[in-house]
């Protein structure tokens, strides 16, 4: 918290240099990124997930502005972009300000008081690493347009906005998951997420004093993600449309048990059942790991992780090397309790449950024998649980 505070302050202190001191109020809000800890694919087939937030944020400093002016500057990229609240529109150069343009538009358009502003940003949330960068900047942009139009917007609302904000105005098609985790999340608790009916659950995590969430990027550019992902949820679609010959009340793979599977898997196209074991199985993973972790059973959940990342890696196909090397190692590292790959896949990073007295051990054996076998420099994350977004008082 002191590291959000100190950084909050110098935030604050360049909106003064960039924008002047206008003698104002000034306010500063917080929205934190996430890693999902088991639940991978899941989220597009109305499944389960099990996010939480980590302390990686976005940090945003605003002043109002009375003309329906908006002046943004991206302190990390040195950046600069302004619009009319009159007419909002996508920025083709300064494409980071699309994520607040869309939430500051599609709250308009609810009708929501928007005040114009002057706002400085910046964090340490890693960009393109799955640490979902783009949906805590879009709740910073939510929570702070509340904060300077001195309203009041429900925070399942402002995550449904953040996400079509994403789909429709920045065009990613994305699930809900990020924006809610950074929303909702709660220090030392993972957030059990229904995709399909939106109902959450906080769920306590292992004591960060005693385990801690470590976030490993194998700095591989996720290149493949789009044409994979099409093609993954095309042929879960697929495996949807033939079971419900057998089954037609299932609306999603969600619905289908995994009785259901062994029953009518044969039925189906061979690699359209690798896809769909993964994704019956991963959502009963889930479940699972919700059980072991209210129950205190970190060796459970940790096998659940290393099951989830061997059917991602097997069945699902969304692996890679460095991502299995990465884990691979975890897996040999001491004092981990769970490793597994996280996000989409092909690249990206991986996520580990560590013990807190083992954790600097654990960091230099996994970037020693990733170094040796990739020649990659990994970056290493070692996070808690965090609270989700919300203003600061300084």
């Amino acid at each position: 918290m002191a590291d959000t505070l100190r950084r909050a302050r110098l935030l604050r202190e360049k909106l003064i240099e960039v924008f002047g001191d206008s003698g104002g109020r000034v306010e500063v809000v917080k929205a934190p990124g996430r890693v999902n800890l088991i639940g991978e694919h899941t989220d597009y087939n109305d499944g389960f997930v099990l996010p939480a937030a980590v302390d990686r944020e976005i940090i945003m400093a605003a002043s109002p502005r009375d003309d329906g002016e908006v002046h943004l500057y991206a302190a990390d990229l040195d950046s600069r972009s302004s619009f009319s609240l009159s007419r909002i529109e996508r920025d083709g150069k300064a494409a980071w300000s699309n994520y607040i343009r869309g939430v500051l538009l599609l709250l308009e358009e609810k009708g929501f008081p928007v005040r114009g502003m002057n706002a400085v940003f910046g964090g340490d949330v890693p960009v393109a690493a799955g640490m979902s960068s783009s949906a805590a900047l879009e709740m910073a942009a939510g929570v702070m347009a509340a904060a300077i139009g001195e309203f009041a917007v429900d925070m399942v609302e402002l995550i449904k906005i953040g996400q079509a904000a994403e789909n429709n105005f920045v065009g990613v098609n994305c699930g809900i998951m990020d924006q809610f985790i950074s929303g909702l999340g709660k220090r030392g608790h993972a957030l059990f997420l229904d995709c399909r009916s939106l109902d959450y659950e906080l769920v306590p995590l292992p004591p960060s004093d005693e385990y801690k969430i470590v976030i490993a990027n194998t700095m591989v550019k996720r290149g493949l993600v789009d044409s994979a992902y099409n093609e993954r949820r095309s042929q879960c679609e697929q495996g949807v449309d033939i079971l419900k010959e057998y089954l037609p009340e299932i609306k999603a793979l969600r619905d289908v048990t995994p009785e259901d599977l062994a029953k009518y898997q044969d039925k189906l196209p061979p690699v359209v059942a690798k896809r769909c074991e993964h994704i019956v199985f991963e959502n009963e993973r889930v479940k699972d790991s919700v059980a072991a972790l209210r129950a205190g059973n970190v060796e459970r959940f940790g096998q659940l992780m290393r099951a989830s990342h061997e059917s991602l890696r097997d069945l699902y196909e969304v692996s890679c090397r460095e991502l299995d090397i990465m884990v691979e190692a975890a897996w040999q590292a001491p004092g981990v309790c769970g490793a597994r790959m996280t996000g989409a896949g092909f690249g990206g990073c991986t996520v580990n449950l560590v013990e807190a007295d083992a954790v600097d051990r654990f960091v230099d054996f996994v970037k020693a024998q990733y170094a040796e076998k990739t020649g990659i420099d990994p970056e290493i994350y070692v996070c808690e649980a965090e609270d989700g977004a919300r203003p600061l008082e300084l």
